[in-house]
Formats: C-alpha cells, structure tokens, sequence
C-alpha cells in the first residue's frame, strides 16, 4: 500500500508540474490578452557549486548570504549539500529541523528556517546521511513541492549545493537564475571546475555562469585562473562564463572557521572580507531580473524531464 500511495502522489505531483508547463507555454502564446493583476514577486536564485570540495565553497555560501543580509536584501540560504552539509556549523547554530525532516515528511521548509548570524536564514542540510546524497524520486517530488512557497519568503535565495556534478546538483544548478562557479588556483580544482560548467551546459542553453577565484594571492593569479578557464570554455564549449570576481587568501578566514564565525562578521576589514563585500555587490546588480519562470517550474525537468 505504502508503495502504491508513492506511486501515486508521484504521478499526481509529476501531473501537477505539466499542467504548470502547459499553463506558462498558453500565457506566452497570449501575451496580449487582458491581464490587469501583475504576477507576484519572486526571489532570485543563485546556486553556489564548485567541481570538487576544499574551495571554500560553504564558506563563500555564508558569507556571501551575511554581506547580502547587510545591505539590506532578505536572504535565504539553503545548505542543499546532500550528506556533508555543514553551513549550520559555520554559523555556529544547531537547528532542531533540517532539510532530511522536510524531505522525509516531518516538516516544511518554513518550519525549517532559522535565523543566523549576520541577519540572514539558513535552511540547514544533512551531514552524514548517505541516503540524502541520493534523492528518490518520490523524495525529490515533496523537496520541490516545498520550494514552491520558498519564491516569496525572500528577496534572494543562495543554494550551497553539493560538489561535482550528481543529478542532485545539476538539478539545483539547471533551475537557478544564476550558477557561481567557486574554483581554487589549484590545477585539480580548475580542471574540476571546467567539468561542472560543462556538464551543465548540456543541460541548458542561456544558463548565467560566474567564476569565483577563491584562495588567491592577489588579482593578477585569479584573472591567469579565469583566463585559463574561460579559454577552454569558448573553444570547447562555445561560451565564455563571467568573471565573479576573486578572494584574496587570508589567514583570518581559517581563524573564523575554527572559532564559527564568518569572517565577514568575525573580521569585516580583512582583505577576504572587502573581496566578498565586492562579490556581494555585483551579485546585487545582477540580482534585480530573474530568469522567465518561478524556480519549481524550471525544477520541473528535475522530476520529470
């Protein structure tokens, strides 16, 4: 029985995501028709993912999400890195619920959220789960059914996904407004990072990817680093992602880390802190137009692409 009922609210919900398809693909076709009410405001998605871990990926994700809260945005973070996810640790929180409870039924994404430090709110993942690394589809159905009413909690929505390119990575890098690329110097790191900007240009065309360069000495090694990437990228791959900017090595981001604090609120002047108040702002330029859509809509071909 237990089965059948999956099976069932599986289909129901799959059919319930192409009647949202089918309804936006008529809204197109007519765009002239009498329509007094406009559409009601959303939150920008950006993903935050790297090709493999150690790049300060996390680290970026929370940061970024407090200089964001500073300047005045509502920010949501949610720790989507299924199974090693550690932003609450960061923040120095213990959250009661987390994304394994929302995902097995217990409670929704609301009841999930709490507040951080720096004036954001984090939705905390699942570290050590084995089973959250690999979503059901069942699973991913009650995931995406919650994310629709995360659209209006919030200005901007900062998803620290997984690293690599696993399906339940692609899935939050494919419905994101924008995809940050996070990258290190290191030759594994940019060679990992090309892989998951290619891997995602497979699954969509017009997709918004930035290059961060994290751990850097200064700007002239994060411009060779880019350079190196984007190259690749327009010969191979026929695009050129943007350039996010880059983050300086500092001794105090590790200090931060080890006392679970951001460093942005830990030591705001800090040469890492004034390149993340930078990243921050020009993500805040580009954050204004969200891509057509609501993000579950384009989440659709996660479930049933």
């Amino acid at each position: 029985m237990d089965k059948w009922w999956e099976r069932k609210v599986i289909a129901d919900q799959a059919e319930a995501l192409r009647e949202l398809v089918a309804e936006d693909r008529a809204y197109q076709e007519h765009t002239h028709a009498e329509r007094s009410v406009s559409a009601p405001s959303r939150a920008t998605t950006l993903a935050v993912t790297s090709g493999k871990g150690g790049v300060g990926k996390t680290s970026v994700s929370v940061n970024l999400a407090v200089q964001l809260s500073q300047m005045g945005r509502d920010v949501i973070l949610l720790d989507a890195d299924l199974g090693t996810a550690n932003a609450d640790v960061v923040c120095n929180i213990n959250p009661q619920r987390n994304l394994s409870h929302v995902v097995a039924g217990r409670c929704s994404l609301q009841d999930a959220l709490v507040e951080a430090p720096g004036g954001f709110r984090l939705i905390a993942g699942a570290s050590g789960l084995s089973q959250m690394a690999a979503l059901s589809e069942f699973e991913r159905a009650r995931l995406m059914d919650q994310m629709r009413s995360l659209e209006e909690e919030a200005d901007l929505i900062l998803i620290d996904t997984g690293a690599g390119v696993g399906p339940n990575v692609l899935g939050f890098l494919i419905a994101a407004d924008q995809i940050l690329v996070v990258t290190t110097p290191e030759p594994t790191a940019i060679t990992d990072a090309y892989a998951v900007i290619k891997t995602v240009c497979k699954q969509g065309d017009g997709l918004d990817i930035r290059l961060l360069v994290n751990m850097v000495r200064d700007e002239r090694e994060a411009r060779a680093v880019y350079d190196r990437v984007s190259g690749v990228c327009d010969k191979f791959l026929g695009i050129t992602p943007s350039y996010a900017g880059h983050i300086l090595s500092d001794t105090r981001v590790p200090h931060a880390v080890r006392r679970r604090q951001p460093f942005v609120l830990e030591h705001p002047t800090s040469p890492a802190s004034v390149c993340m108040h930078r990243l921050a702002h020009r993500i805040d330029r580009h954050a204004a137009t969200p891509r057509d859509h609501g993000l579950l809509r384009r989440m659709a071909a996660w479930l049933v692409g």
